[in-house]
């Protein structure tokens, strides 16, 4: 368990753009589907653009709550592992749970709960069993590329919503039983490294510098029938390395019972890293 763990940090600090993978590299993401006409999209959508079509999609799901499933695939050659979070969320009150697992790890599942501000984590290094950390979630830093600080779906929202050279890519694509429209787009460096720590920021400002561009990051998004964002993904890979955050929301507006643990069960803590961390 500890090899596995192991092999995983090192593939997610691969994924931080080491300066090592700067030089011949180069993307190789390819899809199946072909950028819909941009005229005829234009004429099916009149007066509203790709980008507002996104950003009105996350508008309206951070009206409401929704069952969140968000997966990370690490790739580092023929090494592969996947953390995922599940749990309901609601986007308009600030207030969730997830559940985290990274099979075969040497701490393979952490329960997180948000609370307005802070942010409540079991299994966090020097508590006692019973005891969840506590931090505040504006302040919390994510260590490795695509990955959102302690998993915090609203920050990949906001990742989405700010896409650029968005165009329609396909259309009548189901994603849990509904129609949607993909929209895709590319990340760039400000919106990569939002709230990234420091030393992996770093790196994909070395990467950056040394090939003259953005690294590169393709991102795409499913808009359901009623304009809700149901599907978010994000892709880097460069050389051998690449990693996948993909968020699929659903069950939109049920209720979702959320309550902060006592406060004798909880101690502040400071999160420096830990692969189930972000």
């Amino acid at each position: 368990m500890r090899r596995a763990t192991t092999h995983a940090l090192r593939a997610c600090a691969a994924a931080t753009a080491l300066l090592s993978l700067a030089t011949g590299c180069s993307s190789d993401e390819q899809d199946d589907t072909k950028p819909s006409d941009t005229k005829s999209a234009a004429k099916k959508d009149p007066g509203k653009t790709a980008t507002e079509a996104v950003r009105a999609a996350v508008t309206k799901v951070r009206g409401t709550s929704a069952g969140i499933h968000e997966t990370v695939a690490i790739a580092e050659g023929e090494t592969r592992y996947t953390i995922s979070a599940d749990g309901p969320f609601d986007l308009a009150k600030d207030k969730g749970k997830l559940s985290v697992d990274f099979p075969g790890g040497a701490i393979d599942h952490v329960d997180e709960i948000f609370d307005g501000d802070t942010v409540y984590v079991s299994q966090v290094q020097g508590t006692d069993d019973g005891t969840w950390g506590s931090a505040a979630r504006d302040k919390v830093e994510a260590h490795y590329l695509l990955r959102a600080p302690l998993n915090d779906p609203e920050h990949y929202l906001r990742q989405i919503s700010a896409m650029r050279k968005v165009e329609r890519f396909g259309s009548n694509e189901t994603v849990g039983g509904a129609l949607t429209t993909r929209y895709r787009g590319s990340i760039d460096h400000a919106t990569l490294t939002l709230r990234l720590a420091d030393k992996p920021r770093k790196g994909a400002e070395q990467i950056r510098d040394a090939q003259g561009t953005d690294l590169p990051v393709f991102a795409d998004a499913w808009v359901d029938l009623q304009g809700r964002l149901v599907r978010l993904k994000m892709t880097y890979r460069m050389a051998t390395v690449s990693v996948t955050a993909t968020v699929t929301l659903s069950a939109f507006g049920k209720p979702v019972k959320v309550a902060a643990p006592d406060a004798s069960r909880t101690v502040p803590v400071t999160l420096k890293g830990g692969v189930l961390f972000g």
